[in-house]
């Protein structure tokens, strides 16, 4: 991840005239014609942003990258034929002077843990688009990591859990969700995977932590701040 993290302030973005400088060219991608047209408005409001294509699949996106070599690309994190997720790294290194700023509903700060570490740059939420997006493309453009307010203070959290107590990000999610009061079965059923996967997951955690009860590990959550993810 970029050495310098930019948290979203909550100031209503607009370039300054030292901002103002070279164009920033963008590719948009997202499944919705009327978000794109939405996020162009915001984004061209702005004096030195152009949004010079638009993208509504992960087939389009590379083939647009391609012949375009924007310097940002603003790519919805839920595509229709595939994970964006997965493909963050591949883009990166077919054209490594386009950095990926994630637009997404999901607060979730694994999902955002996930998508800085496979590459991208910014994480952004759509309903905080209109004030945060210019201030996110502006960042990446600069090489400088940006992420929604409202997930900085849970994204810290999360980085303090997996550094200082070597858990994998899988091992905080089910740690979040035993914290919120669901049972193995029910965290199987969210992850998409076995029961048996979910209590390897859980002695890991208790060995890692230290902790044998279920309200030890609701008192760490509560600590690191992982209940509210």
């Amino acid at each position: 991840m970029p050495a310098r993290l930019h948290v979203a302030p909550t100031a209503p973005s607009h370039s300054s005239e030292a901002e103002a400088t070279s164009l920033i060219r963008v590719l948009l991608a997202d499944d919705h014609a009327a978000m794109r047209r939405s996020l162009q408005m915001v984004l061209e409001d702005e004096e030195n942003i152009e949004v010079i294509a638009h993208a509504s699949d992960l087939a389009s996106v590379v083939r647009q990258i391609d012949e375009r070599q924007p310097d940002v690309l603003v790519l919805d994190l839920s595509m229709p034929d595939g994970s964006s997720l997965s493909a963050i790294g591949k883009l990166r290194e077919q054209v490594a002077n386009t950095q990926i700023v994630v637009l997404t509903t999901d607060e979730n700060p694994v999902f955002a843990q996930r998508a800085l570490g496979a590459g991208a740059i910014g994480y952004i939420l759509k309903e905080l688009a209109d004030s945060e997006l210019p201030r996110a493309v502006r960042a990446a453009a600069r090489g400088e990591a940006y992420v929604s307010s409202r997930l900085g203070r849970r994204l810290d959290a999360l980085n303090r859990s997996l550094t200082d107590d070597r858990l994998t990000p899988r091992e905080v999610e089910v740690l979040r969700l035993i914290a919120l009061g669901h049972t193995s079965v029910e965290i199987a059923r969210q992850l998409n995977v076995s029961p048996r996967t979910i209590e390897t997951h859980r002695a890991h955690v208790h060995g890692k932590l230290g902790l044998s009860t279920r309200a030890e590990l609701v008192r760490y959550a509560l600590r690191r701040g992982l209940q509210g993810t």
